[in-house]
């Protein structure tokens, strides 16, 4: 089947069944409500598959360049791509599949990835078409107001496996949303604006955090030296949509950009000589938008892959942890001729996602 069209996918059935030949297509994608997205051009799922009643695959192009999930210099696609393509599976699937009314606010409470390919996600000639194999549980599951769900993720491309995903997400309605956001407070008015008392921080220069555009980088540093998690609210990639809170997505991001800044520093490496290869984000409380996040990072023992650097950054809001990313950098080899891609390989696929 023509690449640009579909690809054909086998399937393994359940013990004693026969192997399935399935279809998935790549032609345009699914409704943007369907995955909570305003942007159309920010829909990366395009189809989905019913393999069992816990089991999906799921079809998903990756474009060739995006305003913030670019390739990096060497063509590998952006890793966070990865994360917001989970996150818009697992939410279509709940809709489409799994009877979550639109209506319903979801709140992701932990994530998790581990690429074990790097060069399977090189851009080439045309977007990528990656596919997902979804095992979807129920977790704590109280319908009709409240769903709880958890998908385990193998991720794919050309038939070829490369990653591992996770993600773990409650969805409930409107009145019991409220309750659990606001726990009986007053809603404040978000901006983004320090608050009076709060030191102001400086944003960094994008090439400092990996970004190209100065409006992409969310990383800031106060006078004091503390590290900073700056909100835009007018982001068109960021904040897709209103929000109450900060998204996963973006307090992410600012770790993603912080362990950048740190990793290039440490081993006083160029720009793009790490790669961030493994994630795991905790998030035990919502950030406001209209209160600092600070920013707090500790690099963990190298253990014995002396090419993989490990860091935890901690995001605090009033004294409260809001999340907690822990990520392994791996260092990227030299080029062994132009347009190549090296990787250490005594450290990929080393054991479970940080």
């Amino acid at each position: 089947m023509d690449q640009l069209y579909g690809l054909s996918t086998r399937v393994p059935g359940e013990p004693g069944t026969a192997v399935v030949d399935t279809s998935l297509k790549f032609l345009q994608p699914v409704s943007r409500q369907l995955v909570h997205r305003a942007a159309v051009a920010e829909v990366f799922i395009t189809d989905a598959l019913p393999v069992s009643e816990s089991r999906f695959l799921v079809g998903a192009q990756w474009p060739r360049d995006h305003a913030l999930y670019y390739p990096d210099a060497q063509g590998v696609s952006d890793p966070l791509l990865l994360t917001e393509t989970v996150r818009q599976a697992l939410v279509y699937l709940g809709h489409e599949y799994c009877g979550i009314p639109l209506g319903h606010r979801f709140v992701g409470s932990d994530t998790h990835f581990e690429i074990t390919d790097h060069e399977a996600l090189a851009v080439g000639d045309t977007p990528l078409h990656v596919t997902l194999d979804v095992q979807w549980s129920w977790v704590a599951n109280r319908p009709p107001r409240r769903f709880g769900m958890q998908v385990d993720v193998v991720v794919s491309v050309a038939g070829r496996a490369c990653a591992r995903a996770g993600l773990s997400v409650y969805a409930v309605d409107e009145r019991l949303y409220r309750r659990l956001r606001w726990r009986g407070n007053e809603e404040p008015g978000g901006g983004g604006a320090v608050p009076a008392g709060h030191t102001a921080a400086t944003r960094l220069p994008a090439a400092e955090v990996g970004r190209l555009r100065a409006k992409d980088s969310v990383l800031g540093r106060t006078e004091t030296g503390e590290w900073r998690l700056l909100v835009d609210l007018h982001h068109a990639v960021l904040f897709d949509h209103p929000g109450d809170h900060i998204p996963l997505m973006v307090t992410l991001e600012g770790a993603r950009q912080l362990g950048h800044r740190l990793v290039s520093h440490c081993h006083g490496a160029p720009v793009g000589a790490a790669v961030l290869r493994a994630v795991r984000m905790d998030c035990p409380a919502f950030a406001d938008l209209d209160e600092p996040v600070r920013l707090c990072a500790e690099l963990r023992p190298r253990g014995t892959a002396p090419d993989l650097t490990r860091m935890r950054v901690t995001a605090v809001q009033r004294e409260e942890t809001v999340a907690t990313v822990t990520m392994e950098w791996l260092l990227r080899t030299r080029p062994a001729a132009p347009g190549g891609i090296t990787f250490s390989r005594g450290a990929v696929g080393s054991g479970a996602a940080v």
